[in-house]
């Protein structure tokens, strides 16, 4: 009776310590959290959370999670869950080049096609090593054009509009099949106190694009240095700066997108070409590779593990487009089956028919990539694995967009399949982490234990991705907002990761 009588009462002991906690129910905020939000001005309304345990945990929460959101750039976790998932970790694209007749005494009598597969990584240096496997050959002339090969993307998807109407930023650059180094020129400011000036190196070099060698150095602070130098950039291959680099800021960098893809193209094939002492006696322009052609080099990209690290980490825009429309390829004739009823069945799902185009079941010019390929596709793989999603609006898989949206619930449910397939050790290495490295580098809500992706763009900010509570126990953690004072809402975030690692 005592013992029965003890135990009565250290339970209500307990029970009286998590009543004056306050239990967690799913329409419940930390105050923390409602406090950051009511400080930045943010209305509850315009925002969304959903915390799922993923082992056990005792923390659950769901708020608004059903509301279709922006996401902003947390849409990347969708494109490249559902890459990894569906194209496997070691996916690699191919870049090649060719010749319509064979070289003779190291020249080529005609031109030299380049056929891109959208690889989303063809940085300079690996243009380079491309360029230097025909220099491996003995070539050191090409008599004909640059002949480049953009066939394997739509044209419409090469389109340049822009959420904010700046072109010149890199970020903005158009998805490309044949994407080089980002089409993006780094201009370098290195400050010379002693003579008055910054120096300014550019990378890559590029070929028949003049810039000046220094501009003076400014008193003042630094506060928006790239306004102080007063560019000029209305002639691409000549740009100019008619102000000053603030002396205050120490070494800046400024990246920009100045050329057409051609011009770029031409530009950098030009300067390592002719670096490596061989010539090009013709011009740029389009085209495909005829059939029958001569290959000549190619060059594999890193595995499609390490490229979604540069996307989800960096929250690169334009690689994730480009991924995004590799989910896409597919058949342009419709050539699977026998009769065109078959071929209506056999392309009726977007899964199978982007996987049999990647299976090389068509001919690599019979497959086009389109963002509206890749949305069918996308949608398509998500009904197959249980996780449709019928608030879901796709634009272009990156998050740069006004129309896409997806409710933290659904967002929160992707989380939690990735983290139980297994493709979840390089989905999650792929996350920032939160005050060590990419986007979270600088957050401390759950310092050294959250693996989140952020989501910026005006009038919306979001998080997602894991908390490694304190506890041990483990939590898929979403929070979306869209209101128009979202920017000051980042501590809310942050208090939402702190509390569930302290919590959970």
């Amino acid at each position: 009776m005592l013992a029965r009588a003890f135990l009565a009462v250290l339970t209500a002991v307990f029970s009286a310590i998590a009543g004056a906690q306050g239990p967690i129910t799913p329409q419940e905020l930390p105050a923390t959290v409602r406090q950051a939000l009511a400080q930045a001005g943010v209305a509850e309304a315009n925002s969304a959370f959903a915390v799922v345990p993923l082992d056990g945990g005792a923390l659950r929460v769901a708020l608004r999670d059903a509301v279709p959101m922006n996401p902003a750039s947390t849409m990347k976790l969708l494109t490249t869950y559902a890459a990894l998932a569906t194209l496997g970790p070691d996916f690699r694209w191919r870049t090649e080049m060719f010749a319509g007749r064979a070289p003779v005494a190291g020249r080529i009598d005609g031109d030299l096609f380049v056929r891109g597969s959208g690889d989303p990584g063809l940085v300079i240096e690996r243009w380079w090593l491309l360029i230097q496997q025909l220099r491996a050959l003995g070539i050191k002339e090409i008599r004909g054009d640059l002949v480049l090969d953009r066939s394997l993307y739509a044209a419409a998807d090469e389109s340049t509009t822009t959420l904010d109407g700046n072109e010149l930023r890199p970020y903005n650059v158009a998805p490309d099949a044949l994407l080089i180094n980002f089409k993006t020129l780094s201009l370098e400011f290195l400050p010379d106190a002693a003579a008055g000036i910054a120096r300014i190196r550019a990378t890559p070099a590029l070929e028949g694009v003049r810039l000046p060698q220094q501009v003076p150095l400014g008193a003042g602070g630094c506060g928006d240095w790239k306004a102080q130098l007063k560019a000029d950039f209305s002639q691409p291959h000549a740009p100019r700066f008619h102000g000053s680099y603030p002396r205050a800021c120490g070494a800046g960098v400024w990246h920009v997108s100045l050329l057409s893809p051609d011009e770029y193209a031409l530009a950098s094939f030009r300067a390592l070409w002719h670096a490596s002492g061989a010539v090009l006696r013709g011009g740029v322009r389009r085209g495909q590779v005829p059939n029958g052609a001569l290959a000549l080099a190619a060059l594999d990209s890193p595995p499609l593990a390490q490229v979604i690290r540069d996307i989800n980490k960096n929250s690169n825009n334009v690689m994730a487009r480009q991924l995004f429309l590799t989910l896409g390829l597919e058949p342009e004739n419709g050539t699977l089956a026998a009769t065109p009823a078959q071929n209506e069945a056999a392309l009726a799902d977007g899964v199978e028919e982007a996987q049999a185009a990647r299976a090389g079941l068509v001919p690599a010019a019979a497959q086009r990539a389109s963002t509206a390929h890749s949305i069918r596709f996308v949608k398509g793989w998500l009904q197959q694995t249980g996780l449709a999603m019928p608030e879901l609006v796709l634009q272009n898989g990156s998050g740069l967009s006004r129309q896409e949206r997806i409710s933290a619930g659904s967002m929160a449910r992707l989380l939690v399949h990735a983290w139980n397939s297994a493709e979840m050790p390089d989905f999650v290495a792929s996350l920032p982490i939160a005050g060590v490295d990419g986007t979270m580098k600088k957050r401390n809500g759950a310092a050294h234990s959250a693996y989140i992706k952020t989501g910026y763009l005006a009038e919306v900010r979001a998080v997602a991705g894991y908390v490694f509570a304190a506890s041990g126990h483990r939590y898929a953690v979403v929070a979306l907002i869209n209101d128009p004072n979202a920017a000051g809402a980042q501590a809310a975030h942050d208090a939402l990761l702190q509390w569930v690692w302290e919590q959970g």
